[in-house]
């Protein structure tokens, strides 16, 4: 009899119709049963040996609320049957189609279970908020949930999995205790999504995702140099086809709409194979050799909210002289994206892993080291920046300056005009964590409020190191330090100047945008222990994005 090996995973969801995704523990038909009609099935596929299923679900009634059980072969595996499960129903609530969002976001989450229930990085925000809403089924909850990144960490395992990986291969040769294939891929889901209570969580809020490095490595793609280091090592191809492989079964899948699954060949090709593992290595190997022939970036639209989760990885071009974060395809994507129609939308959010404002002495940090890597003050210089781009993981926008530039005009493109949306706002996470800053453009005036909204991590560990830079980053003086490396390197004056509005906040956190109409708020929530062992998540912050 086929089990559940993990899931359901309520991902699409739109106002009549939605996809929940499941593994299954061999061949079957997945069946999705709402309580009051609407349902699905879907004929597993298999990667590795491993067999998953995405279930379209129709018939749903917009606003209505609609439990559902999962089966496999006809026999029901979710919820489970012990009268001990905590969690109330599952449930897929469509969209009514009104002006009311609320959108969730973070990024960072290590999985790594507690041991003897003290966990060293401390309470879970995804656990805290599953927590929550399983003791007030009719209370608040996120409409969506944004994961922006590091959702699994391939280089930075736990004590649990590097004793399995022990076990299987031994830890001597490399990548030693990181994860080598598919196989050990699909353990590190297995720890992030088997936890009750996000397994709960991910089942009943739908989710958007999009990978950053350490759902790969450390550092994925940071200059043509590193990626000639690693591509010299005898484990890197296989560490990334099966990266890319894992990333499009267990999160890609997810973020495409119905309309979307139809018309894509590869998806097609999987279902159609009886075992497609040579299939989607080969688009894989694909995807190495031309990133550009493959798009990791989607969009979603919520009513009058659009999200568009942006690829800032994979997407990029890593020579020296045409460094930039996006390829032209995909920049020309995210523009015609981003200004799809006038008056379309009232809220734009760009979702990229990566921040695009910065502590200003990061920025000119990593634009002075760009300069230096470009050979701006010579061959010794742009040594001395090629190792220290890598020690300091000096590659967000601000390293890509071109590409900042770019970003900043195609938002106030985006912000400006009597059709602009009330806000539009990047969100992003990788930095460990949260903080508001807000752009002024020196050459216009825009009609939208636009704002950069960092939250990281979920769940994972904050350095001393990185609260003392990131505290120092934003202050005076640290501005007047960075100014100087940005003359020492001859760098162009950014177009816009910005401020910090909000924290820095450190610790395991998760951001809420409420938007209703044009009106939008924020809300920073951490979560804290509880006296009684328990979790919760406390409000440090809210603030009115737009009135």
């Amino acid at each position: 009899m086929a089990g559940l090996r993990l899931g359901p995973l309520l991902r699409y969801v739109d106002g009549t119709s939605a996809t929940v995704w499941v593994e299954a523990s061999r061949p079957c038909t997945a069946e999705v049963r709402c309580a009051d009609g609407p349902g699905g099935t879907a004929r597993t596929f298999q990667i590795e040996g491993h067999h998953y299923a995405l279930v379209p679900v129709t018939g749903l009634t917009p606003g209505t609320p609609s439990p559902y059980e999962v089966l496999l072969d006809g026999t029901r595996v979710w919820p489970p049957q012990a009268p001990s499960f905590p969690f109330p129903p599952s449930v897929i609530c469509p969209p009514v189609g009104g002006d009311r969002l609320r959108v969730a976001f973070g990024s960072c989450r290590w999985a790594a279970p507690p041991a003897d229930g003290h966990d060293p990085v401390g309470p879970d925000a995804l656990g805290t908020l599953a927590a929550r809403m399983a003791a007030d089924p009719e209370g608040a909850r996120p409409d969506v949930l944004l994961l922006l990144g590091d959702q699994v960490y391939a280089d930075e395992t736990s004590a649990a999995t590097r004793r399995w990986i022990s076990a299987r291969r031994g830890l001597a040769d490399p990548p030693g205790s990181e994860v080598a294939d598919y196989e050990e891929y699909t353990r590190l889901y297995d720890e992030s999504w088997l936890d009750p209570q996000v397994r709960w969580l991910l089942s009943t809020v739908p989710s958007c995702m999009i990978f950053d490095d350490h759902d790969v490595v450390d550092d994925w793609n940071t200059s043509a140099a590193w990626l000639a280091d690693m591509r010299a090592t005898d484990w890197w191809q296989e560490r990334l086809l099966s990266g890319l492989m894992s990333y499009w079964v267990y999160q890609h899948l997810g973020n495409l709409s119905p309309a979307d699954l139809a018309a894509d060949p590869l998806y097609a090709a999987v279902r159609d194979t009886s075992d497609a593992t040579g299939v989607l290595r080969s688009f894989a190997a694909g995807a190495d050799a031309d990133p550009s022939a493959v798009r990791w970036s989607y969009r979603r639209d919520f009513g009058r909210t659009r999200v568009l989760m942006v690829d800032s990885r994979a997407a990029r071009v890593l020579e020296e002289d045409g460094r930039s974060m996006l390829d032209p395809g995909e920049a020309a994507w995210l523009r015609e994206q981003a200004l799809d129609g006038p008056n379309s939308c009232d809220h734009l959010l760009v979702g990229t892993s990566l921040p695009w404002l910065l502590p200003h002495l990061v920025h000119h940090v990593e634009d002075w080291n760009a300069a230096m890597c470009r050979g701006e003050r010579g061959a010794r210089w742009a040594r001395l920046g090629e190792w220290l781009r890598r020690r300091a993981d000096l590659e967000h926008w601000a390293a890509f300056p071109a590409s900042f530039t770019a970003l900043a005009e195609l938002l106030a493109e985006a912000g400006s005009g009597p059709g602009a949306p009330a806000t539009v706002c990047v969100l992003s996470g990788d930095v460990h964590h949260a903080y508001v800053a807000e752009p002024a453009w020196r050459s216009r005036s825009l009609s939208a409020r636009v704002v950069q909204l960092t939250c990281s991590p979920l769940h994972n560990s904050v350095p001393l190191s990185i609260k003392f830079g990131f505290r120092f980053g934003w202050s005076a003086a640290a501005r007047a330090l960075g100014r100087r490396l940005a003359r020492h390197g001859r760098c162009d004056e950014p177009p816009v100047t910005w401020r910090r509005t909000g924290g820095p906040w450190f610790g395991n956190q998760l951001m809420t945008l409420t938007l209703n109409g044009r009106s939008a708020r924020l809300r920073l929530e951490q979560a804290r222990a509880a006296g009684d062992g328990r979790t919760r998540l406390e409000t440090v912050a809210e603030s009115e994005i737009a009135p």
